[in-house]
């Protein structure tokens, strides 16, 4: 048998392999079938409009004393309503009332509860009873930020760890350092 022969069989049994497997793979199964009820999402029921308010805050999330960098694109532009932009990771921009620091999270892939701060690798910062996630608006301790709008010049921390009051207070002390867009003036 020549090589031209060969190689025109190999061709043959080539394509009535990929025919083959196109209709083995387009041939729908009843059995394995399952259709999902998925209602889409309405966020701007949830939301005022988007450009209806814009706000500014500043965040700082510390991680067993390291802060967590949210200047990559990964964490940047993610949403139109609230999100981090600019390369910076420790501002955040709200273009529409009611926008919860829960969804901007949620829109980093980044998992929050009042007790547990979860990277979009699964890694997983939980209270437990060496090290506590710690919540600060401006100063003040709260227990959840989750439902929290924010509001032009808010000084957010969230911190993770055993830190003292004293390394709270220098975190906090840290995050009132920082500058708006313009590095002019102070949030």
């Amino acid at each position: 048998m020549g090589v031209t022969r060969i190689i025109v069989l190999l061709a043959g049994v080539g394509l009535a392999l990929l025919v083959g497997y196109g209709v083995i793979n387009t041939t729908p199964i009843e059995e394995e079938t399952v259709e999902l009820e998925v209602e889409p999402v309405d966020i701007t029921k949830e939301f005022g409009s988007l450009g209806d308010e814009h706000a500014h805050a500043l965040i700082l999330v510390g991680i067993f004393g390291d802060q967590f960098d949210f200047s990559i694109s990964a964490y940047q532009l993610k949403s139109d309503w609230i999100h981090l932009e600019g390369k910076r990771g420790d501002l955040i921009h709200r273009h529409a009332s009611g926008v919860p620091l829960g969804f901007l999270f949620d829109t980093l892939g980044i998992g929050l509860t009042d007790e547990c701060y979860i990277l979009p690798d699964g890694l997983q910062f939980c209270t437990d009873e060496n090290y506590s996630l710690k919540f600060y608006i401006n100063r003040e301790q709260i227990e959840d930020i989750t439902n929290y709008v924010i509001n032009q010049g808010d000084r957010i921390l969230i911190s993770y760890g055993d830190e003292t009051e004293e390394e709270i207070e220098m975190q906090l002390f840290h995050l009132e350092q920082l500058m708006t867009l313009e590095g002019l003036q102070k949030v």
